[in-house]
């Protein structure tokens, strides 16, 4: 430890000391770090007018809605992952961690037993009263809680960060664990650029070939093309999740402070990007396809009026889903068709007619619900759905699914659009103008002559042609891509002939069906470090829209560079990342592994051969050494035991086996083994409490150097391990953006951002929903 290191934090203990803090901790405040803040009063009689006017709440039940909107949201998990791993780790919830549960008291309060949300499928969702105090109250409740927050078509999701329902498409996508390249994929856009590495971080834990994530303003997020048949063609997506921004007064139970900080300018101020977002949602959406359109917002002005004025503009092309029976045990309220509109100073307007000129700039028509009687009950805006907080112990919410039936009517004119696609400039939006109503108007726009049009055509062409042939796809050489966020490394595919795939190819006995043109590096020059792999559809977008899109990242690891390789054939080793999509391609390497084997490899940095069974020792007798696959097969004879496959990524060693697997995925197949992984971590927490009691320099210092020394001799190891964990870059950003370990966040941080792996953690809203935008 450095002087200045020292003496900082022996000021830091002064000043704890002058503030009564005390050394030992006893002399502290009993409200802890926080309890010299002022609480927060959880009134707001502007709020309580202007929802009480609207009637958005049932008769008789105001003092419920009001009640419950006060009290603190009940934590909620859900259990993400692909089919099997997921149905193991309800089983060992079931089986472990509840039954440590029952008939426990802690503080004189009998404990509940978590109990499936009723609404959701599979018992893939669950809600507690536990709050964190309680839960650090008692080593079977502490076991529970480090459990949780540990395992924590083609679609477009517009505001995607930060990403735990894009999180659920993603799972959707891969219903068949035995379909590595399932069709189709998930594009996850959003405007703000560090919550685009917070949705990198959280799409990662699922491990997805068909997942990329793009940052762009999601109200002109331009169109892409694919490659049909060797023509050029729009790309429409089937389903669209367009997760608005918006003021966000559902969430008053875990954000408490929208308490002191609601008005009703936040609706009007966001009205207008809302309405812009969603028209450029279905403008995108394939007819016959579904755009889910949602806040966590009470507000109709941000719901039923956007819902309204597109489908009045849509004339006919868009209707309302019924989705009443989609969720049977879900409660709901229906959409109201009649609302009024209220400024921050509590004056109403009923019509815009009555808006004075000086007020036009604040409010807009299409804020307002529309007088005629037969256009509104053809919209049938019952279908829409409000989640109100007391009826199911939730947050707010609101929920409406639209159905493109024919083109807008703005895009009709196809042969139009699809040569606005064919200019070089990459700006892909059909031109319009907003009238005085707030509608958008299309600029009529002649199409170029015939011998021109050939000529753009044979042009852009020749551009795509070089581009496929280079396999770059971007980003494009333009200055303005440096101006905001990070610099990102192309994307470059492998040639046909390329000299580091035969050598692969051969050591791995890899199937001819392997799809090598998906391969990708994030280099044009020096050695390939890292490759990574991605579906052939998102093969297609990437290669046919390098100039238009900002990409973040993409596809998944599959392989690393191992110089220690060379010798062996092959200087490439597994990435765990990777290996549920790479496996059904792998023909040779593969060792069966027993339980007992999969314990020694997840338990021990560097085994030696003889801690495993006679079976293992003797398949990988003969194998040569390197990077090998290892495999777990459930055995049906012994139901305690781990009854999901599993596929880890090994080094074979000359007297040694060992699993090259990340410390998260590690821990997550050891809970699901039933072994115990929290005794290291609560030992080296009292150890450093014990060292905090003395002097808090000199055993700081012990530690620091008992960790360094433990760091240098694990380095060699370490090393290869990091590589699978995740890319550096992203990891930084994600630390900037916020993400601090659980006992540091603040109440207004959803607990859901940390889950490292299979079970996300959130207060019980009915979706996470946190992107309140100014």
């Amino acid at each position: 430890m450095g002087r200045r290191q020292r003496d900082r934090r022996r000021q830091q203990q002064q000043q704890r000391r002058e503030r009564g803090g005390g050394g030992d901790g006893q002399g502290r405040d009993p409200a802890g770090w926080a309890g010299g803040y002022p609480e927060i009063v959880k009134e707001n009689a502007l709020f309580e007018r202007y929802y009480a006017a609207l009637r958005i709440v049932p008769e008789g039940e105001w003092e419920p809605f009001m009640a419950a909107l006060r009290e603190p949201l009940p934590a909620t998990f859900r259990i993400t992952g692909y089919k099997s791993h997921a149905n193991e780790i309800l089983h060992c919830l079931k089986n472990k961690y509840f039954k440590e549960l029952q008939d426990l008291v802690v503080d004189g309060q009998k404990i509940e037993v978590p109990q499936p949300l009723s609404w959701y499928p599979e018992e893939l969702a669950w809600h507690t009263n536990l709050s964190r105090k309680i839960l650090r109250k008692s080593p079977e409740l502490e076991k529970f809680h480090q459990f949780l927050v540990s395992e924590t078509e083609c679609i477009l999701d517009m505001c995607a960060a930060p990403g735990s329902k894009t999180a659920q498409l993603i799972e959707m996508l891969h219903a068949d664990m035995n379909v590595p390249f399932p069709e189709g994929f998930v594009i996850a856009n959003d405007v703000d650029n560090k919550r685009c590495y917070l949705l990198v971080h959280q799409a990662k834990r699922l491990n997805s070939p068909c997942i990329m994530v793009v940052n762009h303003d999601a109200s002109s997020i331009p169109n892409l093309q694919m490659d049909v048949n060797g023509k050029k063609e729009i790309l429409f997506y089937d389903r669209i999740l367009c997760d608005v921004p918006c003021s966000g007064d559902g969430t008053m139970r875990k954000n408490i402070d929208v308490w002191k900080k609601w008005t009703t300018q936040n609706s009007l101020q966001l009205h207008g990007l809302q309405l812009r977002i969603a028209t450029r949602g279905v403008e995108q959406l394939a007819e016959g396809g579904r755009m889910v359109y949602s806040t966590c917002s009470l507000n109709p002005v941000e719901n039923e009026a956007v819902i309204t004025s597109l489908l009045e503009k849509s004339q006919g092309a868009l209707e309302l889903a019924d989705v009443s029976s989609e969720l049977p045990g879900l409660k709901w309220m229906p959409g109201i068709t009649q609302w009024k509109v209220m400024l921050k100073d509590g004056q109403w307007f009923e019509d815009w007619k009555e808006v004075p000129s000086n007020r036009q700039a604040q409010i807009r028509p299409t804020m307002f619900p529309i007088k005629d009687e037969e256009k509104l009950k053809a919209m049938h805006l019952e279908r829409c759905l409000r989640i109100l907080p007391h009826h199911q112990n939730t947050g707010g919410f609101f929920v409406a699914v639209l159905i493109k039936k024919s083109p807008m009517p703005w895009n009709k004119r196809q042969p139009k659009l699809q040569w606005k696609l064919l200019q070089k400039t990459g700006d892909t939006a059909v031109p319009t103008s907003t009238t005085e109503d707030g509608s958008v108007e299309t600029i009529e726009e002649q199409p170029p002559e015939d011998e021109q049009a050939r000529e753009v055509q044979d042009s852009l062409n020749s551009e795509c042609e070089q581009s496929k042939k280079d396999g770059v796809c971007g980003p494009p050489p333009s200055k303005r891509m440096k101006l905001f966020g990070f610099k990102e490394d192309p994307f470059v595919f492998l040639s046909e002939d390329d000299p580091l795939f035969p050598s692969i190819q051969k050591f791995y006995a890899l199937d001819p069906s392997f799809p090598k043109m998906n391969l990708l590096t994030r280099t044009q020059e020096g050695k390939k470090r890292h490759l990574y792999m991605v579906s052939k559809e998102l093969r297609n977008v990437l290669v046919n829209n390098s100039e238009k899109m900002k990409v973040i990242n993409t596809g998944i690891k599959v392989w690393s560079r191992n110089s220690d390789g060379e010798q062996f054939g092959c200087a490439f080793r597994l990435a765990q990342e990777g290996i549920y999509t790479l496996y059904p391609f792998i023909n040779a390497r593969i060792i069966n592994v027993c339980i007992d084997d999969v314990k020694v490899l997840l338990t021990q940095e560097n085994p030696f051969l003889s801690k495993f069974s006679n079976e293992t020792q003797k398949l990988v007798k003969d194998m040569a050494m390197g990077s090998i696959v290892l495999r777990y097969d459930p055995d049906p004879n012994r139901l305690d035991t781990l009854q999901c496959p599993v596929v880890l990524c090994g080094w074979h060693g000359k007297t040694s086996l060992r699993a090259f697997v990340p410390k998260n995925e590690r821990l997550h197949y050891l809970r699901m083994m039933g072994v115990e992984v929290f005794q290291a971590k609560r030992k080296e927490e009292d150890l450093r409490s014990k060292m905090e009691e003395g002097n808090q320099d000199d055993n700081a210092e012990l530690v620091e150097e008992a960790a360094d020394g433990a760091s240098k001799a694990k380095e060699h190891d370490v090393l290869e391990m990091e590589a699978d964990v995740g890319e550096k870059p992203s990891q930084k950003v994600v630390e900037s953006s916020g993400i601090e370990p659980e006992s540091k966040m603040s109440s207004a941080q959803p607990l859901n951002e940390n889950a490292d792996n299979h079970v996300s953690l959130e207060n019980r809203d009915t979706a996470d929903h946190s992107h309140v935008k100014d």
